[in-house]
């Protein structure tokens, strides 16, 4: 149960929920225990008078100072005489309990990710629709979602890269690609400014799609002549777009060159690796992995770990090589949504990846004998003696294992701060 509390009353230990909506403040989830002074003043800052409190959530009152002991001693001596007569657990029931805990935990992060997402699909989807109506609206709301989005990135050193549920493809590519692509800037030392251009020219990047037919949105082998040439000027439609929005230059940058390639093969201009801007060469890369991963209807999609290697073996000439490396140190060598067999050959599916240590995800292992909503994600950072032992396409996975996993046909991505306090309570292998 929650009640409220003046920010004035505020005191570390104290588990609060902000009203207003994930853009509303700078802090990485809307609900959390307050860890540091410093967030008290942040609080204060936000021109709030009051917050909604969860005293069930919140750390215990410190204890009574010395001339209080006395007045408390009986209470706290009938505690102690309960405890002690008490049953004491078995093994068995702290490692139940144990399990529900961390049970419990997993599922909250889950969620408190998937409500970012969904906040985050929502301002995204009301900036598209502004875009032919009130364009700078929609450039404003666009800069505000990404500015939230690297204030939130940029609470912690680690980020984990999580697979969330997915929504329409347009809105889907479009946080996808953001998320990815700002992670990699970050992780190449991008300043703030870069940033800001980078998460908002990727979220945008397709935005001159919005005036096109659905046949004519994507390319392939079945395209005709004219629906390749409308297919290529979604690039210059953008940049119209992108003007008529306010974007900054750099954002338009990225809108103008996405499709642009290192070695000149790319369109609309066939520019050279030396013409384009950072971001543009990053969101170049994230945008051509997120296709392969998630294409067309009519086209086969790839795992992301098949699309790391595609990338990597015939994109080493056509992409910026340290934009390249960048993102598969980033994303991993077997990114959220692959299926994999493990060292000990049970098989797994990559749900998140410390974007920090990208070699040891966590994955959801099939276990028969657990159901899949009971099943406890494994942390191979805390597994010494475990690992992945190869990728697998879903063809080469047992049907029973198959089912179990259960991968989502697209792959949707979301990022979540990592506190070192919980990576250390996940359960290893």
């Amino acid at each position: 149960m929650s009640c409220t509390v003046a920010v004035d009353e505020l005191s570390v230990g104290m588990y609060i929920h902000l009203d207003g909506g994930w853009l509303s403040h700078p802090f990485p989830l809307s609900s959390f225990r307050i860890s540091s002074p410093e967030q008290i003043e942040t609080l204060r800052g936000l021109g709030l008078a009051r917050v909604r409190w969860v005293p069930e959530k919140s750390d215990p009152p410190p204890a009574p100072a010395a001339g209080e002991a006395a007045a408390d001693a009986a209470p706290g001596a009938a505690a102690a005489c309960a405890a002690a007569t008490a049953p004491a657990a078995t093994p068995e029931e702290h490692a139940a309990q144990r399990r529900r805990q961390q049970l419990s935990a997993q599922r909250e992060a889950l969620l408190r990710c998937e409500r970012q997402y969904g906040e985050a699909a929502q301002v995204f989807h009301a900036a598209a629709e502004a875009v032919a109506v009130r364009p700078q609206v929609a450039g404003r709301t666009t800069e505000a979602l990404a500015r939230a989005m690297l204030d939130k990135m940029g609470v912690s050193d680690e980020i984990g890269i999580r697979l969330v549920g997915s929504g329409d493809r347009a809105t889907m590519h479009a946080l996808n690609v953001s998320v990815v692509a700002m992670l990699v800037g970050r992780s190449l030392g991008l300043l703030e400014d870069e940033l800001l251009d980078l998460g908002v020219g990727a979220l945008m990047h397709d935005v001159g799609k919005l005036e096109l037919a659905e046949r004519c949105r994507h390319a392939d082998e079945q395209s005709s002549a004219g629906e390749l040439a409308a297919y290529r000027d979604h690039v210059g439609r953008g940049v119209a777009q992108a003007r008529r929005m306010a974007l900054t230059q750099g954002a338009i940058e990225v809108l103008a060159q996405h499709h642009e390639n290192a070695d000149g093969s790319g369109f609309p201009l066939r520019l050279k690796s030396d013409r384009m801007s950072m971001p543009a060469r990053i969101v170049a890369i994230v945008n051509r992995y997120d296709n392969l991963c998630n294409p067309p209807l009519r086209i086969a999609p790839l795992t992301p770990h098949e699309a790391v290697a595609t990338l990597f073996s015939q994109g080493r000439a056509r992409f910026d090589a340290t934009v390249l490396n960048a993102f598969i140190r980033v994303v991993g060598v077997y990114p959220a949504g692959s299926l994999v067999q493990l060292t000990d050959d049970r098989h797994a599916l990559v749900v998140a990846v410390n974007s920090s240590r990208p070699l040891k995800p966590r994955v959801l292992v099939h276990d028969p004998r657990v159901p899949r909503n009971e099943a406890l994600i494994v942390n191979l950072e805390h597994a010494a003696d475990l690992g992945i032992r190869r990728s697998l396409a879903a063809s080469r996975v047992p049907a029973a294992a198959l089912s179990y996993l259960d991968p989502r046909p697209r792959v949707s991505y979301y990022f979540e701060p990592l506190a070192r306090e919980s990576r250390r309570e996940e359960l290893a292998a």
